[in-house]
């Protein structure tokens, strides 16, 4: 069984996020990346597929400028088997994304595609479905449980409800939630080893797909400052104020 798992350099998250002078995006400069915290997951529950016996074969896939090769050298160093960076400096929107992985899957014909429900950049949460969609294969977001039967996954979805389960036939798109499993932290003998393994790069342009963006980012915004809060003496106060002020009560 072959694993196909996209994983993604984003801006770590424990930075705060600061916004372009000119308002054209977020600024970047001189700040931690790391890997998209789903996608971590993700490669998580590939690699312990893989020392279950259930995969073979895990390729790990980044979409993003030279700098995403750091993101691919921590997937290998988690336990993938190759790591192939789709090169580009431009920042592809999910339907780009979305067509460069469906072409990428006709060539390597994963029996699973593995990602995060979403990226915590643009928390579109698009490019899984619209892979699928591509594909035209089963889908299951937000999973929180996998099990892999010989060409069939049982999956435990999270929905607004509570717990959805449903059984996709392979091959299929699951993208992962938070619950799913606890990404193990990568061990130095295996950083250093992994700082050796080969990263194949291919060009993005050499998947012959339209790239091209179809939204337009007009400006990018911080949200308004909170106001600061008002310290009360006693719950008397609290409800006078509730009732006075914010109309409750």
């Amino acid at each position: 069984m072959k694993i196909l798992v996209l994983v993604k350099r984003v801006l770590d998250f424990n930075v705060k996020v600061r916004v372009k002078a000119d308002e054209s995006g977020v600024d970047l400069t001189n700040l931690k990346m790391s890997m998209n915290p789903f996608d971590e997951i993700a490669v998580e529950e590939a690699v312990r597929l893989k020392e279950k016996a259930v995969a073979t074969d895990v390729l790990a896939v980044s979409i993003g400028p030279a700098q995403a090769q750091d993101t691919l050298r921590t997937a290998l160093a988690m336990g993938v088997d190759r790591a192939l960076l789709i090169n580009t400096d431009e920042d592809l929107q999910p339907l780009a994304v979305a067509k460069l992985v469906a072409t990428l899957a006709g060539s390597e014909k994963p029996d699973l595609i593995l990602m995060g429900k979403q990226a915590i950049d643009g928390d579109n949460n698009a490019v899984g479905q619209i892979v699928a969609a591509l594909l035209d294969c089963p889908q299951a977001t937000f999973a929180s449980s996998i099990e892999i039967e010989q060409d069939q996954a049982t999956v435990i979805r999270e929905v607004d409800g509570g717990l959805q389960t449903i059984s996709v036939d392979l091959p299929a798109v699951i993208t992962t939630d938070l619950r799913l499993n606890e990404p193990r932290f990568a061990s130095l003998p295996n950083i250093m080893k992994a700082r050796k393994k080969p990263i194949e790069i291919k060009s993005a342009a050499a998947f012959g797909v339209d790239l091209a963006p179809r939204l337009q980012v007009l400006r990018v915004s911080e949200p308004p400052r909170r106001k600061a809060g008002i310290m009360v003496d006693t719950a008397a106060d609290l409800v006078g104020r509730l009732h006075s002020e914010a109309g409750v009560l």
